[in-house]
């Protein structure tokens, strides 16, 4: 089940900090995980900033994404639950809600990649994201197209 959010509780918060920390360290073993821990603290405080949609499997956030405007920030899944259609469900959701949507993701991380394309994203730019010296694909998708 997917909840939208506008206003996120502690525990929903420390969840959701949590689940961003270790699936980022899971997927990008290519970038120290002292960037992550790193950056921890900015990303728990700018949660709260985004349009959370929180996936739920018996009262327990598995997933989550984050939206600011038409960016999405991310989409985080718990390992275990990773395979089973909810990355496929929040974006399915946040197409409903947008007209164009646009995020970034590693070239590096082919298996983001490849499902962003899956679900009808296309590469808009390509460019190096300085701090970790990593490129990164900007990918949209618009309504219609």
């Amino acid at each position: 089940m997917i909840k939208k959010i506008s206003q996120i509780t502690q525990t929903e918060l420390d969840t959701i900090s949590d689940i961003w920390l270790t699936a980022n360290k899971e997927a990008h073993e290519f970038i120290s995980e002292s960037y992550w821990d790193h950056h921890y603290a900015e990303v728990k405080k700018m949660l709260p900033e985004s349009d959370l949609y929180l996936y739920y499997m018996e009262e327990e956030i598995v997933g989550f994404m984050g939206i600011m405007d038409d960016y999405i920030a991310g989409i985080f899944i718990k390992s275990s639950y990773r395979g089973k259609g909810i990355g496929k469900c929040l974006i399915k959701e946040a197409k409903g809600d947008h007209e164009k949507l646009e995020l970034a993701v590693y070239k590096r991380n082919d298996a983001a990649y490849q499902f962003y394309i899956q679900q009808g994203f296309i590469v808009s730019v390509e460019q190096l994201e300085e701090e970790n010296n990593e490129v990164e694909y900007i990918m949209t998708w618009t309504k219609n197209e």
